[in-house]
């Protein structure tokens, strides 16, 4: 996208009505706000739902079995950011993404709040797949195209978008948590809904608030493009279609080899697509430079989702199994510990934000920041092993040392994941804009494609060696990402 279409956009919106923000940051952040609720609320009683037994409402899979699902299932949802991307930049822009995908995602929920069987889950999670590809990076995206490059509120905005979908992920585990022990399908339910009120609020305010934001396609396709692209995908689709059907009966297409799998795609899609960026001739000199400096930031970000994603599958699991429930007098659902990230981000983002701004040019800069988020995630695993050495794996646990990591992690979330939506913006190339936030996107999927290979390490007697080895490996990375912090800043070109 030019310079002048840029601008051109940024002047569509209305640029105060939203706590000195852009107007369009309302619709977005409300948007985002119940599309997070959908998610996080089916999240947080989705690994329960899957290993609980059968006369308690669940499928009654394996532990492990679930676990491992839990994270191939949240992989996927990244890595289908890919085809949302795409279908953003060069096929109908990512407003419409956004619509498209938050209808797919509504009827995913409806799906999974129909008593029936597995048939029924594995339907819901092929619709929520696809369409939180389609809506999650794509919402982002339309953030950063009602900011000028220049504006000093973009870091800030971002943090506040954050807040939004953290205020959204924060209510729902303690609704829908409060209803799972009288049914998993009416939590599902209440999912849907929230899905169905984003929509609603996205259609009513979309033209008033947000101008042209996302209505530009970047590098749109061209009349001989759609038609080999179409038949391009078909031929996929009869191919992978063919080998699914030979493969599952062969017994080549097992759950263990689709983990392996997906967590081959996890590190082979990402490198791709840096690779076509890069070698693209839209791709001008100085973008090719900043993909360079993303590169470590990238890595960096896979390290620290692979801590934080398993707050919904190893600590989730923790917090049923080796945690104290009755605490204080109340008898705590497992599934209200999803809140307590989201909770702390909505309390500490404005401080965060705030800070970024006080600081100016003296807050420190992208890659230090993110040096600081592997630091706190590495420090919230450590944390988390103590109670064992204190107590024993028998004993259960005092659910504030489950507080406590949280806690600590969240401080490493708000130094990297809004810092990275806003250095997305700012460091992908014109021609790939959509498909740079997808690519921000699977660095989630490969973090929780490696989760589904390592989780069935996790066990209740070596708990202190699986906290110990993953959350000594962040700090490390932490240390080296902070020494080549000036190397990478030089790589930026003029990015801060």
């Amino acid at each position: 996208m030019s310079n002048y279409n840029r601008q051109k956009i940024v002047d569509s919106v209305p640029q105060t009505g939203f706590f000195g923000h852009p107007k369009g940051l309302f619709t977005l952040f409300f948007t985002e706000f119940w599309e997070r609720f959908s998610y996080y609320g089916m999240r947080a009683i989705l690994v329960y739902y899957m290993y609980y037994e059968v006369s308690k409402g669940g499928l009654g899979l394996d532990q492990k079995t679930a676990l491992a699902i839990m994270s191939i299932y949240g992989s996927l949802v990244y890595m289908s950011g890919i085809i949302g991307g795409w279908l953003a930049d060069r096929v109908f822009g990512t407003a419409k993404a956004v619509f498209f995908g938050g209808i797919l995602i509504m009827f995913g929920h409806i799906a999974l709040a129909i008593p029936g069987n597995v048939t029924f889950f594995f339907v819901s999670m092929v619709l929520i797949v696809i369409g939180t590809g389609l809506l999650k990076p794509n919402v982002s995206s339309v953030v950063g195209e009602i900011y000028s490059e220049t504006d000093a509120r973009r870091d800030s905005g971002f943090s506040i978008f954050y807040m939004g979908i953290n205020l959204g992920a924060f209510i729902s585990p303690l609704i829908v948590g409060s209803v799972m022990k009288t049914s998993f399908h009416l939590g599902f339910g209440i999912a849907a809904v929230g899905m169905f009120f984003g929509l609603l609020l996205f259609v009513l305010t979309k033209k008033k608030n947000l101008g042209l934001a996302g209505t530009h396609i970047a590098n749109p396709l061209s009349p001989a493009e759609k038609k080999k692209t179409a038949i391009i995908f078909g031929v996929a689709i009869l191919i992978i279609g063919g080998l699914v059907a030979v493969a599952i009966p062969a017994g080549l297409l097992t759950f263990q080899s689709f983990i392996t799998l997906v967590g081959i795609l996890g590190i082979l899609i990402p490198t791709s697509y840096f690779i076509v960026m890069y070698r693209s001739p839209q791709t001008t000199d100085t973008e090719r430079s900043r993909l360079i400096a993303y590169i470590p930031l990238f890595i960096a970000s896979v390290m620290f989702w692979a801590i934080q994603e398993q707050g919904s599958t190893i600590l989730a699991n923790f917090a049923d199994k080796r945690t104290q429930l009755n605490f204080a007098g109340i008898h705590i659902s497992p599934a209200w510990f999803q809140s307590l990230n989201p909770l702390f981000i909505i309390t500490l983002a404005p401080v965060f934000a705030w800070m970024w701004v006080k600081l100016g040019k003296r807050q420190p800069s992208i890659p230090q920041k993110f040096s600081l988020g592997l630091l706190f995630a590495g420090l919230s695993f450590l944390v988390i092993l103590l109670p064992a050495y204190f107590g024993g794996a028998d004993a259960l646990v005092n659910p504030l040392w489950l507080v406590l990591s949280y806690l600590i992690v969240v401080l490493g979330e708000l130094c990297l994941s809004p810092v990275g939506l806003s250095a997305t913006t700012k460091l992908a190339p014109a021609a790939f804009s959509a498909q740079t936030m997808s690519l921000w996107f699977l660095s989630n999927a490969a973090a929780q494609a490696l989760n589904a290979l390592v989780v069935k390490f996790y066990s209740a007697e070596n708990e202190m060696f699986y906290f110990g080895i993953i959350g000594g490996a962040s700090i490390v990375l932490s240390i080296v990402l902070f020494i080549l912090a000036p190397k990478i800043e030089g790589f930026m070109k003029g990015i801060r």
